[in-house]
């Protein structure tokens, strides 16, 4: 499927809003989830906290009024707020005993609750015979009691001291339960964290590679055509841009190699036009009996007729596409050229002579470093001087004139300069 530039960004830019959004849901979630344990886990404590205030205060109350009862030989007002404070107990006990699951707590709890329905029971019968004014009855009541978990227990102070031995006892077990309760939430928290740093490692490595991956998919095209752009400034035009998306990027390369294709056909045009006009000069110029050269702004020769050829017995490859000071030209041309390319001007009708001696050396007033260079030493310097320091014979191969017009191009660099060489002056 093959997507636009604009779709692929706001794909993109949509991509990247999702991993944000999910990234915040996941930690939203990972700190509501560690918020409701800690509030559900403090919400139990506080109510087991508040319920075991009460059973304090209840069974503070029970040994009160108790021993109140026996102070004051057990008066029916007494008996009866007794009852009513064990009848509270019970319930609260009962109430505390859903909240905890632990098998130990269960049991203290079960053991109060014997306790107290066992208080409440001699209390009823106490009642009964207080009622029919019998203190033998009481004693009877108390003798009747079987159950297992109040063995030996002959009046109700043993039986309240009972009560608040299991409830210390149960004290005992919830302080235990209280640091493993705070050690349950820093499991609970450094387990949040750890889920939220992985979360936050997978999320970071996969924005990593989404970072790697599309910007990569988005700008490799540009970098295709950022080359192809520098191929074509070195005048290279065997280049082509491949993008096989019909997207702004692919109208963009598919125009880019049209003009790729136009001027390559246009240099190919040119470099035919250059050729033949080329050969239009290399004709004009050797259909006429004077010495021709060209050099550019640079001083390096790029043309010869024949005729200079014949005369200064040279090959084109000896000379052409060189610095005029590393060929074999002689001298005087060579002042001649460097004169005018350093004036950036004409030069008209400058007289010159050119040599050659016994050994085939062109010359002018003295030999050329180029030729002597060409050279052994010794040969050299036998062909320049003799044994009385005399210059050896020199054969005179031409004396004339040389005119140089310079063609001027749009800056200095692009400059020509056409050299004529004639024996006559010019008018």
């Amino acid at each position: 499927m093959n997507l636009s530039l604009k779709t692929r960004v706001a794909t993109s830019f949509i991509l990247a809003n999702v991993v944000v959004l999910t990234l915040g849901l996941i930690v939203f979630h990972f700190l509501d989830s560690l918020n409701r344990n800690i509030e559900k886990i403090t919400s139990e404590s506080n109510r087991v906290t508040l319920l075991t205030d009460e059973i304090r205060m209840s069974a503070v109350s029970i040994l009160k009024y108790q021993r109140r009862l026996i102070t004051s030989k057990g008066p029916n007002d007494s008996i009866e707020k007794l009852m009513g404070l064990c009848e509270g107990f019970t319930s609260q006990l009962q109430t505390l005993d859903t909240l905890y699951q632990g098998v130990e707590t269960k049991q203290v709890i079960a053991k109060m609750l014997g306790y107290v329905d066992s208080l409440l029971l001699l209390l009823k019968n106490k009642q009964i015979n207080s009622t029919n004014g019998g203190a033998n009855g009481f004693g009877n009541s108390l003798n009747s009691i079987n159950q297992k978990d109040i063995a030996n227990i002959n009046s109700t102070g043993d039986l309240a001291d009972k009560i608040l031995e299991a409830f210390t006892e149960f004290q005992d077990i919830q302080y235990f339960q209280s640091a493993d309760r705070d050690k349950k939430i820093k499991t609970i928290i450094k387990k949040t964290k750890r889920n939220m740093m992985y979360t936050l490692i997978i999320t970071f490595i996969g924005a990593m590679l989404l970072a790697l991956v599309i910007p990569g998919t988005i700008a490799l095209p540009f970098k295709k055509i950022n080359d192809a752009i520098r191929e074509l400034q070195n005048c290279n035009f065997d280049v082509s841009i491949y993008y096989d998306r019909d997207d702004e990027i692919g109208e963009i390369s598919q125009e880019i190699n049209k003009m790729i294709a136009s001027l390559k056909k246009y240099e190919e045009l040119r470099a035919d036009r250059i050729l033949v006009e080329g050969r239009k000069f290399d004709a004009l110029a050797n259909t006429v009996k004077k010495h021709i050269l060209v050099a550019n702004a640079m001083g390096e020769l790029i043309y010869m007729n024949n005729n200079l050829y014949s005369l200064l017995q040279l090959q084109s490859d000896d000379i052409l596409n060189k610095n005029i000071r590393d060929t074999l030209i002689p001298e005087p041309i060579i002042h001649v050229y460097e004169l005018a390319i350093k004036r950036r001007s004409k030069i008209e009708n400058e007289e010159i002579f050119i040599s050659r001696n016994e050994h085939g050396l062109l010359d002018g007033d003295e030999l050329t470093a180029a030729a002597v260079a060409s050279v052994s030493s010794a040969s050299a310097s036998s062909s320049a001087m003799d044994s009385n320091g005399e210059r050896n014979s020199l054969q005179e191969i031409f004396r004339g004139y040389a005119n140089v017009i310079p063609i001027r191009g749009k800056e200095s660099s692009l400059d020509y300069y056409l050299m004529i060489l004639s024996e006559e002056l010019f008018i």
